[in-house]
């Protein structure tokens, strides 16, 4: 009581008595609030089961109840799904950005001339613009194929496909070179 004679308290709207009766339940609620957290946490660490079952023979098992939730011991692909909807005969793209001769496959292409300088041998093809481009030994054309060899009147380009079961095909296509007038 002494100390609130001296505390100044006109700014709230509640009297000098009112307030000390407020201060007074607020700090009973508190000590009320801790015993009872007190009293608490000593009953949990008393009364706490150990997690592994004392009964060796314990006969009554955990039982995962469904409830419309999926059961968490089955797989989620399973070889049925995963076998039906992969095709292991599929031939895989490499993925790599097409350039230069890549752009076009061999039968997108004709042969109009073969051309020998001094001991290499090379290949002139044109699209169907009629715009020309030279081939020789190595280059790649399509997206599997590359430049084998060159025959008196043909360029034989060997195409290798990878599928997805990880098997090489290698096929070869051969480009023949057309006479004059010949379509």
């Amino acid at each position: 009581m002494r100390l609130m004679r001296h505390l100044d308290c006109s700014f709230l709207p509640l009297s000098s008595n009112a307030w000390t009766k407020s201060i007074l339940v607020v700090s009973a609620c508190m000590f009320v609030l801790s015993l009872w957290l007190n009293v608490a946490i000593s009953a949990d660490s008393d009364t706490a089961k150990p997690a592994i079952p004392s009964d060796p023979n314990n006969t009554k098992a955990f039982e995962y109840k469904l409830e419309n939730r999926p059961d968490p011991f089955v797989p989620f692909i399973t070889e049925k799904a995963a076998a039906s909807n992969v095709d292991m005969d599929e031939v895989l793209d490499n993925g790599g950005p097409l350039t230069g001769m890549q752009l076009f496959e061999p039968g997108q292409l004709t042969l109009v001339a073969l051309i020998k300088k001094g001991s290499e041998n090379m290949a002139m093809v044109q699209d169907f613009t009629g715009k020309g481009y030279v081939l020789s030994e190595g280059t790649k054309i399509g997206r599997r194929g590359v430049v084998k060899t060159f025959m008196p009147q043909s360029v034989i380009i060997e195409e290798t496909a990878v599928t997805r079961a990880g098997k090489k095909t290698v096929t070869e296509v051969v480009m023949l070179l057309k006479k004059e007038g010949e379509k």
